[in-house]
């Protein structure tokens, strides 16, 4: 059939704009591995380094409720020339920043930048694709993105051992220019037309306050505890958690309680009233808390406590992220043919079984075990979960597609935010007071905090398959 057709120029837009999010996340993957060596150069511990990741995260969940907005407000060759102006900024102030509070404005560039070309790519495949190849090119988007984490740490480690790390800035500010923004500029089409969309700043500063707060609240709880076990002053970081909380949690009040009587909200949320899509929108947003901070976990627990140089650290992600991410195609075309249930739910009962062998073999991990098990959990992990959006948005009416977009993907970034800053507390709260880095007592601290990171993982990956689970019975029911 004609419409069964996907156009040429349709692949390449999606790769265009998908490589500048790859581009981020290849950045953010690629500092994590690094975190000891910077940690050294910088002067600071780990519940500080952990920002490099953290503050990307929070910067690309808080740029992606504007992505409604800007969708009807601007076409999308304007965003994508936005979007790589701000990669290559953000890389330059990269490669010339020698402080760390520099190397923090850098990422937040870069995120503003990955905060725009994701739901961006999400857009153009939403609205461009055979609507009997949807589930096949989300996963073909999926894929764009997550090679990324795939290689980010054997990256990372491989030029740490050879180059400056600032050597990964240099590389790909050509890559942007030569291949994404030609191919970008010559594939990306306009089926849609844009509209006299109006941003109504309150609601975008209460979201932005929302993300932070709750991440903050997270950093500084652990924090908090951290000195409580090692016998310091716990006062001050736990007073700056709880004002968090309540910012975060107020300001997520406020905007749902705006977005409900504004004339034209930031992001509409009437679609929210639907517990199937609700149900898939908890589950998307709590397992990237799993997904993106196992990478943090792995690289670290394997430098810190297994002792192995930062190039195998990042070696160890490379089999697991790497397959799962070229799986991620796959669960797309099993989602086209089988439907949701099966392809979601079998993925993540797959999925889990990789952490809780990781937390019955804590105490004794090699690297090979600990490669073995991820491997597990990523391919399990990435022939799901663009299942859940797709699954999700195809019960939202087509004129709200933008705002789902927009706020499944800021669940998805908040995921990973929350992840990189719970995990590295929970391992800063294990390491507390266990001597120097490097010594036997340390090494056992961390094995002791990665036991601990497996169970949380254990526990959110059930959650989600259960809110899963309940989504299709609801589902099930009204069929």
């Amino acid at each position: 059939m004609p419409d069964e057709h996907i156009p040429g120029k349709l692949i390449g837009a999606i790769v265009a704009v998908g490589s500048l999010a790859f581009i981020g996340i290849l950045t953010e993957t690629v500092m994590t591995v690094l975190f000891p060596q910077l940690m050294r150069e910088f002067g600071i511990d780990t519940a500080t380094v952990q920002w490099i990741t953290t503050i990307y995260l929070l910067v690309v969940a808080s740029t992606m409720p504007l992505s409604s907005y800007l969708n009807r407000k601007f076409r999308h060759r304007q965003l994508f020339v936005a979007a790589v102006a701000l990669a290559v900024l953000g890389s330059l102030v990269m490669i010339f920043g020698h402080a760390f509070p520099v190397i923090l404005v850098a990422r937040v560039i870069q995120g503003i930048g990955s905060g725009v070309a994701t739901p961006l790519m999400i857009n153009i495949i939403l609205e461009q694709a055979p609507r009997t190849k949807v589930g096949r090119l989300m996963g073909v988007g999926s894929l764009v993105i997550t090679v990324a984490p795939a290689i980010g740490p054997t990256v990372g480690g491989a030029i740490s051992s050879i180059l400056p790390w600032r050597a990964i800035f240099v590389i790909v500010i050509p890559v942007i220019l030569l291949i994404s923004l030609p191919v970008g500029l010559t594939c990306i089409e306009q089926r849609r037309p844009t509209e006299e969309a109006h941003l109504n700043p309150l609601q975008f500063v209460a979201i932005v306050l929302s993300l932070c707060g709750l991440v903050m609240f997270l950093n500084q709880t652990g924090v908090a505890i951290s000195a409580a076990v090692a016998g310091g002053n716990a006062v001050s970081s736990a007073i700056v958690a709880a004002i968090s909380l309540v910012v975060g949690l107020g300001s997520l009040a406020f905007f749902g309680w705006s977005s409900h009587r504004s004339f034209s909200p930031l992001i509409r949320l009437g679609w929210l009233r639907d517990p199937m899509v609700l149900l898939h929108l908890i589950a998307y947003m709590i397992l990237p808390i799993v997904g993106i901070g196992f990478g943090y976990v792995i690289t670290n627990l394997a430098q810190l406590s297994l002792g192995t140089s930062a190039f195998v650290a990042g070696a160890l992600v490379l089999p697991g992220a790497l397959v799962g991410a070229f799986f991620a195609p796959a669960g797309g075309m099993l989602y086209d043919r089988f439907g949701a249930v099966r392809p979601i739910l079998g993925a993540f009962c797959a999925a889990i079984c990789g952490p809780i062998l990781l937390l019955a073999f804590s105490m004794r991990l090699t690297p090979v075990t600990l490669a073995g098990f991820y491997f597990i959990f990523g391919l399990g992990y990435s022939l799901g979960l663009s299942n859940i959006m797709t699954n999700a948005l195809k019960h939202i009416d087509p004129v709200f597609m933008p705002d789902g977009n927009a706020v499944f993907n800021t669940g998805l970034q908040f995921g990973g935010a929350a992840g990189t800053a719970l995990f590295s507390t929970i391992l800063s709260m294990a390491q507390s007071g266990a001597g120097e880095e490097g010594s036997e007592t340390f090494r056992h601290a961390t094995a002791v905090g990665g036991g601990w990171t497996f169970a949380t993982m254990i526990a959110i990956v059930a959650v989600a398959i259960c809110c899963l689970a309940a989504a299709f019975r609801i589902g099930s029911k009204r069929r």
